[in-house]
């Protein structure tokens, strides 16, 4: 299958998942959209399940890439964290199968595959990570931080928040955040008697 017809029918299916869900979308629908035969689509995946951890795969990849451009080493940590959080809400926002994964949704709708969305999940960590050696590096964190799990609770903390307050405006939102964050960074933070 060229990559041209397989971008198509992942898109397609992207868009029919967002607006549908898992559950109501069927491959005919994709197919549709798409503009190719059904048998056009088990080419590009042997299954709807199949389908559906693709296009939440590639959206993940995509908005890993789109977060990692906001990392820049000469920046302080810890403008850089606020800055991937504010970037991750908006993304989350406009991307509901990125949102859905994170807050543990696809869990539910595919529970045989949850080894496999909890990967995604730690994939979607990764730029967190790499901030927080940043900021060792920088002498502005702790050495001594697991980073995987503090990486964890991080985005656990930012998904509690989305989960905890919908339809709050931007600016409260992000207020939240910058308070959570604040409040996070103190612990990430040298002390001011270790550091002298």
């Amino acid at each position: 299958m060229d990559s041209d017809k397989r971008d198509a029918i992942l898109e397609a299916a992207r868009a029919m998942f967002s607006r549908l869900g898992f559950r109501k979308t069927s491959i005919d629908e994709v197919a549709q959209k798409a503009q190719v035969g059904k048998g056009t689509v088990y080419l590009a995946a042997e299954s709807k399940e199949d389908l559906f951890y693709q296009v939440v795969e590639r959206e993940i990849r995509r908005w890993q890439a789109e977060m990692s451009a906001t990392i820049d080493p000469k920046r302080p940590a810890e403008e850089t964290l606020r800055a991937l959080a504010i970037r991750a809400e908006h993304h989350m926002n406009s991307h509901p199968l990125v949102r859905d994964l994170l807050c543990g949704e696809m869990r539910k709708v595919l529970p045989r595959w949850a080894d496999r969305f909890d990967q995604l999940s730690a994939a979607g960590r990764q730029n967190i990570i790499e901030v927080l050696r940043i900021g060792i590096a920088q002498g502005r964190f702790r050495d001594d931080l697991d980073l995987p799990w503090v990486a964890s609770v991080l985005q656990d903390l930012h998904i509690a928040s989305l989960l905890l307050h919908p339809g709050e405006s931007d600016v409260a939102r992000m207020k939240r955040a910058q308070v959570g964050l604040d409040l996070i960074l103190h612990g990430l933070r040298i002390s001011e008697r270790a550091s002298s």
